[in-house]
């Protein structure tokens, strides 16, 4: 431990380490449940390039494991510190290089707030698609270590689609600079892809190039009721068929609609069994959502309610994203699944959720993006309940092998982590995770970086 200090005092300033054992145990989890989490030596917060670099060395000198961490808003327990690790908070690396709008790309750091670079390039007239339902807080490096989505997928796609480029320290202190700043590029293989999603586990991000889009006019919101899931999702499958590309399509069940109406005081529909957001961002709106509610009409919704304004839109879009912390109001403790499934299968999905609910005797609300399949059933228990977070963990693991057997993932943008660990061989196969192995034991021989996260 002294040792360890002593050499990355030699190359950081006295602000930039916590040794303060009242305070490390702050840093040590992020805000997934039921996963274990350790004590770090030391908390390190850099704020430039060469301070990640000196980390680095110094970690692989004394075989010291490293945990990335960004803000914490992470639900799988990636950013979970080891005993005896150093936690490396890149939070204040939070500066905005670069904004082109004629290139139409962002250059930041990885501390950097999805929400203050989506304001950011807003004064360009430019827009940073992913938006994360914590957008608010969490930054760009954690974005793209667990390549997250967020409302907007549907249309514009998640974080992978928009990350051109990379600046990445290596486990042994090496700076690494993959992809481009063009529009187009296929030299050699796609290393940035390969960093996006890896949970920090091959390199630490300390710039990224990001691709940007045009503003898209304000968007407007439907909302619609119906009766049955079942019916909620064929209205989904009917706008896809139909070609329709809204910006938005979300799905709540009526425990999500009751448990945010409960916090938020929203007038929300208690009789419904699901609820469904539709939002267009194009010239016409109001047209394409005339079309769409006709189709919710012929799906079976007992309502169907458009927005007359941006503002009146907004303030529905803010009930989808309240749908997280009001489930965690309903019980002590809360697990957040991510199983995805290919669209057509979104109604067994629920459906099968429901009864993994009734079997287990717990209350699971659901929340989804519905036009991508992306489901989050929220587990809540009372961990103080031995038996009852014995049939939490169950749940969660019948809610995940369902998943599997409609087609899906495991995780469709939360990631791995320490949740997911033991699901990752189910869905990979043998094969599979032996690659996967070998690229980790490339990029980290030592596996000093994130150990025991993803396998």
């Amino acid at each position: 431990m002294d040792e360890l200090l002593r050499r990355l005092r030699a190359g950081l300033p006295a602000e930039a380490l916590i040794t303060d054992p009242d305070v490390t145990p702050s840093y040590a989890a992020d805000m997934a449940g039921l996963c274990p989490a350790g004590t770090p030596a030391v908390v390190v917060l850099p704020r430039t390039v060469d301070q990640v670099r000196h980390v680095m060395r110094t970690a692989t000198a004394l075989r010291v494991p490293v945990v990335p961490q960004g803000a914490r808003t992470g639900l799988s327990g990636a950013a979970n510190a080891t005993d005896g690790c150093i936690v490396l908070s890149l939070v204040r690396m939070d500066r905005i290089l670069e904004v082109n709008p004629v290139d139409r790309t962002a250059v930041v750091e990885p501390g950097v707030v999805n929400a203050a670079l989506s304001r950011a390039v807003a004064e360009h007239g430019l827009y940073y698609p992913p938006d994360p339902s914590s957008w608010e807080t969490c930054t760009i490096g954690g974005n793209i270590g667990t390549a997250s989505g967020g409302l907007c997928c549907v249309k514009y796609g998640v974080t992978a689609e928009y990350v051109l480029g990379l600046d990445v320290v290596l486990a042994d202190g090496r700076l690494l600079t993959t992809g481009r700043r063009t529009a187009k590029g296929v030299a050699g293989y796609d290393l940035t892809r390969l960093f996006v999603g890896s949970e920090g586990t091959l390199g630490i991000v300390v710039r990224a190039v990001l691709a940007l889009r045009p503003k898209p006019p304000a968007g407007l919101v439907l909302a619609a009721e119906f009766a049955s899931t079942a019916e909620a999702c064929a209205a989904v499958c009917a706008i896809m068929e139909r070609g329709h590309t809204p910006s938005l399509l979300e799905l709540m069940d009526r425990t999500t609609v009751r448990a945010v109406d409960r916090l938020g005081h929203m007038g929300l529909p208690h009789t419904t069994a699901a609820l469904l957001l539709v939002a267009f961002d194009t010239p016409e709106p109001a047209a394409d959502l005339a079309a769409v509610g006709e189709l919710c009409t012929a799906a079976g919704a007992t309502q169907v309610v458009p927005a007359d304004d941006p503002a009146e839109s907004e303030l529905l879009l803010q009930a989808r994203r309240m749908s997280l912390p009001a489930l965690e109001t309903l019980a002590p403790a809360t697990m957040i699944d991510d199983v995805c499934v290919p669209r057509s299968r979104l109604a067994d999905m629920l459906d099968g959720t429901a009864a993994i609910a009734r079997t287990y005797g717990l209350t699971i609300g659901v929340c989804a993006h519905a036009g991508d399949g992306n489901t989050h059933p929220v587990v809540c228990f009372d961990p103080a309940d031995a038996d009852e977070a014995r049939r939490a963990r169950e749940s969660f693991d019948a809610i995940m092998a369902l998943g599997l057997e409609l087609g899906g993932t495991i995780t469709g943008e939360h990631g791995v982590g320490l949740l997911k660990k033991e699901w990752l061989a189910r869905e990979l196969g043998p094969v599979g995770l032996e690659l996967q192995r070998g690229i980790k034991r490339t990029f980290d021989p030592l596996n000093l970086l994130n150990p025991g996260k993803l396998f």
